[in-house]
């Protein structure tokens, strides 16, 4: 199967992956009604915006030649994000009882199912010999602890003393980590290396910190806000405060302060953030983690029909999307 684009490559794959899934509910059995329904509904509610299922099937291709193989993994991913971002939106204050006919306790174990459990049933039911499987768990396991470490380090930002490498902290837990762990899975599904396994597992991570940073800005161009309004100290919000002299990072951390209740302070503060000097910062960053990730992939080679559209993935993630207003 070959591919010119990753829209391509899922509008292939996308009835496979949503037949994986199916397969994964129907192994729950006739004594899990309730459960296949709750899960169900919170599938349908929580879609996911951009089809990065993908991502293991590329891995996957570049190693072998073939993305197929690793349509369980695309499948897992589907899951595992379903749940992070109910998890992440009920965290935020927003509420899980926008979930159709769900109360929000109701689709908070629904979502526990659906990252958890089920990801790990759709490992232990593939053809795979053992010590693959086992590995698959783990990084499961341990992909979900990283990922809650990062989370918390984000929640509990501390704004004043924000910086931009403990925002880089976070966002390598929170999103990187996720990444890194379904790269990793599909370089182990693949048979690679260990040596090879771990730089898939870094090119996840870098990844990953770019999605972060493109979502950031789709947050701000939306015109939700959702971070100033939850408090979240994004890597903006950190280029903004190191950039700024003693008065002006004071000014900064009371609209920050202010903006949870204020939309009138948001507006203001998002002025602040889209300053030239301070998205010059931010440009430059963003191109430093899209040149570390283009050069891991170079790094680790691998099929070349599949690493262009690899790139590509990496070359959306790296946009820049916000544009400067006047000092």
């Amino acid at each position: 199967m070959s591919s010119t684009s990753y829209l391509e490559l899922h509008q292939q794959v996308s009835p496979s992956i949503e037949a994986e899934i199916e397969s994964a509910l129907e192994r729950l059995g006739p004594s899990s009604t309730a459960v296949k329904s709750a899960i169900t509904k919170l599938l349908q509610h929580q879609k996911l915006k951009h089809p990065l299922s993908v991502l293991p099937l590329l891995v996957h291709a570049i190693e072998t030649g073939t993305p197929r193989p690793a349509i369980p993994l695309s499948a897992i991913h589907v899951l595992w994000w379903t749940s992070a971002c109910y998890l992440d939106d009920l965290a935020d204050g927003q509420g899980g009882t926008k979930v159709a006919e769900l109360s929000e306790n109701e689709a908070l174990l629904a979502s526990l199912i659906t990252g958890h459990m089920l990801p790990i049933q759709v490992v232990q039911s593939q053809q795979a010999p053992e010590p693959i499987r086992s590995a698959l768990t783990a990084e499961i396991t341990n992909g979900w602890i990283a990922a809650v470490e990062g989370q918390l380090d984000d929640m509990r930002g501390d704004v004043d003393r924000a910086a931009r490498a403990s925002v880089i902290t976070a966002y390598r837990g929170k999103s990187g980590a996720p990444f890194g762990m379904i790269t990793a899975m599909a370089a182990i599904l693949s048979g690679a290396r260990p040596e090879k396994i771990e730089q898939w597992r870094e090119f996840g991570n870098i990844f990953g910190i770019l999605w972060q940073i493109f979502n950031d800005q789709d947050d701000i161009l939306s015109g939700r806000n959702e971070d100033l309004q939850n408090g979240t100290v994004t890597y903006l919000l950190a280029c903004s405060i190191e950039d700024a002299s003693p008065r002006g990072r004071e000014t900064i951390l009371d609209l920050y302060e202010s903006s949870r209740s204020s939309e009138q302070s948001r507006s203001e503060l998002t002025r602040l953030l889209l300053r030239p000097s301070v998205l010059s910062q931010y440009h430059k960053d963003i191109k430093r983690f899209r040149n570390e990730a283009i050069q891991t992939l170079t790094d680790i080679g691998g099929d070349e029909s599949y690493r262009p559209v690899l790139r590509e993935l990496v070359d959306l993630s790296a946009q820049m999307l916000l544009k400067p207003l006047a000092e």
